[in-house]
């Protein structure tokens, strides 16, 4: 029988996102197959999440094209972009604390590519005059990765609703947390 790695990567990814400390026991186990039979596809965690990785590099950068990011105003690009990237929240939220993905001298080339893009983004609009000069693009990008992560953990832990995803991050995000005084 041909196991699906495709199925295997996405049951890996479902565990691993509510359970960060899964086993490979239990990431075999969720897949319907042996462990030795996810060891020969996956070495071991190490690779399992390297595979997570790419699998989540991917869909975040399906994400992005399909937000847009050129089009319209930054802000309303920003909110598209949420909006793409829910399905995949959790995935993210469990790759940005893997620290192995990011030891080393050298960023992996994908998480590179969408740091540019997601930065280009907030420097549009930086440019436009729609965001705060005062915070680099950079950090706007790691915030928006931070915040993105937080309301999938959330979320998926019933302390928000989910159905406030988009709406959590955009307006945090967007807003800042300063309550501005009504004219």
């Amino acid at each position: 029988m041909a196991v699906d790695r495709d199925h295997v990567l996405r049951t890996a990814a479902a565990l691993l996102t509510h359970k960060a400390t899964a086993t490979m026991d239990e990431v075999a186990k969720a897949a319907g197959i042996s462990r030795a039979t996810l060891h020969r596809h996956f070495a071991g965690r190490d690779a399992l999440v390297r595979a997570l990785e790419a699998l989540g590099i991917a869909e975040c950068e399906a994400a992005l094209d399909s937000a847009r990011l050129d089009g319209g105003s930054a802000s309303d690009a920003v909110r598209r972009l949420v909006r793409e990237i829910e399905p995949s929240a959790g995935l993210l939220a469990f790759l940005v604390t893997e620290n192995q993905l990011f030891e080393g001298e050298e960023q992996h080339e994908g998480w590179s590519r969408l740091d540019a893009r997601i930065a280009a983004l907030f420097r549009r609009g930086q440019q436009s005059g729609e965001f705060r000069i005062d915070l680099t693009p950079a950090w706007l990008t790691e915030a928006l990765y931070g915040l993105v992560g937080s309301a999938a953990w959330a979320a998926q832990n019933g302390r928000v609703a989910a159905k406030d995803f988009q709406h959590m991050i955009v307006e945090l995000l967007l807003g800042g947390a300063l309550r501005r005084e009504e004219p």
